[in-house]
Parts: C-alpha cells; structure tokens; sequence
C-alpha cells in the first residue's frame, strides 16, 4: 500500500507491478492516508492543463453542499425561533398571571371575572414561601369596572396590587409613565391601563380618570390619575386588565362585621424559580396539611389553555419541520454519493487492480461524502447564526401581534441545540452513506477498467 500511495500521489508508478493485496498490519495507516488523498484530491483539485472539462461530480457537489447548507440553517433557525417564539408569550402570560395561583374552588370560572373572596392566610404562605422552588408570592384582588373619560366608556377588571409585589415581572411590558406608587395613610390613586384601553379612551400618562365600580347597591365613583401604559400584546389581557391598589378593592368588598378589612383578598399569584415544576409544586401545595379545603391551586396552564395549547402545537410543527428538513440532507447524500461511485468506476477498478480493498475505496467516497457534509454543517450553521443575529439587531421579520403576541419574531439561541443539530445531520448523514457505498463491492476490476 506504501506503493499504491505513492503512485497515486506523485503520479508515477514506483516499484514492482502489485499482482495481489499487500495487506498487512503495519499497513493499516497507510490505508487510511491513501483513502483520505484520493478523497480530497477528487474534492479539492478540480482538472487542469488543455482540454480538462469540468467533470458533472463536481456539480453535483456544489449542489449537494447548498442544499445541506440550506437544511442545516432551516434546522437551526426553526429552533431558534420557536424557542424565541414559546420563552416570550409563556414570560408574558407568567409575569401576568404567576405560575400558580390560590384561590376559592370555583370550577368552571372564565379568566376574565372576579375572584370569590377569601381571607388571607399568612401562616400559610410562609410555609409556602420555604419551599425552595418558589421564588415569591403575591396576593391579589380583582373587581369589575366602567372606565369613563371624555371621549368615552370601557367596561375594565382592575386587578389590585400591593407593595410587596415583584415588579420584575411586569416592568419589561412598559411602555410609557411609571408603576403604581403606594402610600401608608389610604390607597393609592394611581392606575396603569393597556395601550389598548388607553388608545380607545384617548387618554395617556398624567390623564385623570373615572371609575366606576358596580355593587348590588349602588355604583360608586372614583377620580384616578393614569401612572402608566402597558402592553403584553395578549389581546385578553389587554383589552380587559388594569392595574391598581389592592385597598381600593379591599374597601368595596369589606364587611361592616370585620375588623380588618384589608385581610380580603381574591387569592395569591405565586412565581417560581423553574416554570417546568409548575405541577409538582401546585401539587405540593395543594397536598400540605393546613391547606384549606375550600381553596385551590390552578397552574397557569389551566387559567390560559388555549394559549399552550397553541404552543404545544408549535413543538409539533417544528418537529415536523426538522423531519423533513433532515429526511432531504440525507436524500441529498445519498443521491451525491451514488453519482460519484458511478462516475468514479474506472478509478474503483484501477485501485481493485491495484490492490486496494473493498473497505479501502468505501473509505475514500464515505470520507468524500463526510467532507461534503461537513463543509454544509458550517457553512449551514454560520448562515443561520448570522440571519439570527441580524433578526435580533433588526427585527427585520415583522409579526401581526394580535395573531403572534409579538411585533417582531423572537429568537432564542440555544448552543446545545446548535451542537446537537450538526452532530446529528453529521452522525445520520455517515450511516445512511453506508447503503450506497456498498455499491463499490459489486464492481468487478476488469469490467470497470474497461467502462467508458
């Protein structure tokens, strides 16, 4: 094999005429290099001198490197952006809502309507609180009301806030003016409303406000100032939600009986450090021997179905996607690698004749076929890293967001996945290439030194 090596790569045949194969142990690197140069000499070294044509292999290449290049930048993209896609509206319905809430049993109950009242349990939520996976818990309250400025009337549910809740959560939906600023001596007057309610009243940050809140009774009337405007692009919240003291609340659900009337609450957001424990730790707290019977806890996914279901079918679509975008990488392979063993039969039987084995020419077009391969990984994934980027600096895919939730397409990169794409097209791509490659046994010396 020492011989055949230097044949092939100086061109000049050294040495006696082989009549069999010179196998041996010490010639097993040997093998190798000698698959490894024909490989790249008929991958890098296109024909020269008068009269060379172009052979049609090398077409075939260029093809088969584009379209692994498209598949693997569709694969990473696609995972980008329906990472990007399900982290934006999940944060935007948890930072709404929590991950967990407590409130009375009420089944059946529409997201957009009161809570049944409840009394605040702070025993409770201190235990609740010690449970490493939770990250805060909130009480809150919400109350049906008529917004009215000059230029018109929108039915609202203020949700009530106190001071201990997380504005982290909520502070990246801003859009103009300030949160809600509490007071020790009364309530505070201030208000946050959507863009939405804010665009159809007509009014912005600094407006003053009415509102109405409706009792069996009577309605009673209230004068706020609008702090801020926030927008979630969720048109349920948005259209619906404002924000505000939670003592306003507390006032009109209070009973003349009670001695504080700010135990009254609607129920607790709670958030956690890890959104994917979201059932165990609702079934944690459900399970504790001091929790009310009367209450429940409803992860958020039962508050907002149709929202994550909708994202469930997002994973089913880029799976989908990713199948398909893989089953023609390896199609793709398989027809390149097949053009080339059949182009390549004369030189197939000049190395047969020469001594080479049948796994030895095997080597030379599957590492042909892995050079291409490889070259369409990097090129593929530096030009949907690239495309991501420039999403990310730009923004140039632009979304409906009432359909999306969002104005411009999310991304969210996640280098294991970036990784794990090129390891599989690569892994997949070596041993579909196997079937082809066999097609090098069934070619007889004589018959294919002969074929023109």
């Amino acid at each position: 094999m020492r011989e055949i090596y230097a044949y092939c790569k100086n061109g000049v045949k050294k040495g006696v005429i082989l009549r069999k194969p010179l196998i041996f142990e010490e010639d097993k690197l040997f093998l190798l290099k000698v698959a490894g140069f024909i490989a790249n000499r008929v991958a890098f070294n296109p024909p020269s001198g008068p009269g060379k044509q172009q052979s049609f292999s090398r077409f075939i290449i260029r093809l088969s490197v584009v379209a692994t290049v498209i598949s693997v930048a569709v694969m990473i993209i696609t995972l980008s952006l329906a990472n990007g896609f399900q982290q934006t509206v999940s944060r935007k319905v948890f930072s709404f809502l929590g991950h967990i809430r407590i409130l009375e049993k009420e089944p059946g109950k529409m997201i957009i309507s009161e809570e049944t009242i409840i009394e605040k349990n702070d025993s409770l939520i201190n235990q609740i609180r010690q449970n490493p996976a939770v990250e805060s818990v909130h009480p809150y309250a919400t109350k049906a009301a008529l917004l009215k400025s000059g230029e018109g009337m929108e039915g609202i549910l203020m949700k009530g806030i106190d001071s201990s809740f997380d504005y982290s959560h909520f502070s990246e939906f801003m859009k103009d003016g300030r949160l809600v600023t509490f007071n020790d001596s009364s309530y505070s007057r201030d208000i946050i409303l959507s863009k939405s309610i804010a665009d159809r009243l007509k009014v912005k940050t600094g407006s003053q406000i009415l509102i109405y809140f409706i009792k069996p009774d009577k309605i009673r009337p209230d004068k706020l100032t609008v702090a801020g405007i926030y927008n979630t692009g969720i048109e349920d919240y948005d259209k619906s939600f404002v924000l505000g003291d939670i003592r306003l609340i507390q006032q009109l659900n209070r009973d003349s009986t009670m001695e504080d009337p700010f135990s009254l609450i609607g129920g607790y957001e709670i958030f956690l450090k890890d959104y994917h424990q979201i059932k165990k730790v609702s079934d944690e707290i459900y399970d504790m021997d001091d929790f009310p019977q009367t209450w429940n806890t409803v992860p958020v996914q039962e508050i907002s179905p149709n929202i994550f279901d909708w994202l469930n079918l997002m994973d089913t679509n880029r799976n989908v996607l990713m199948v398909i975008m893989i089953v023609i990488a390896i199609i793709n392979m398989m027809t390149c690698l097949i053009i080339l063993v059949l182009e390549r039969i004369r030189m197939i039987g000049v190395l047969k004749a020469l001594g080479a084995t049948n796994w030895t020419i095997q080597k030379i077009f599957l590492r042909h076929s892995l050079i291409i391969t490889g070259f369409g990984i990097i090129i593929g994934t530096a030009l949907g890293l690239g495309l991501l980027f420039l999403q990310m600096k730009t923004g140039f895919i632009r979304l409906q967001e009432d359909a999306y939730y969002m104005s411009t397409a999310a991304v969210k990169i996640d280098l294991l996945q970036v990784l794990a794409v090129g390891a599989a097209t690569l892994l997949l791509t070596f041993l579909v290439l196997m079937i082809p490659s066999l097609l090098v046994r069934k070619i007889r010396p004589v018959q294919a030194i002969q074929f023109r």
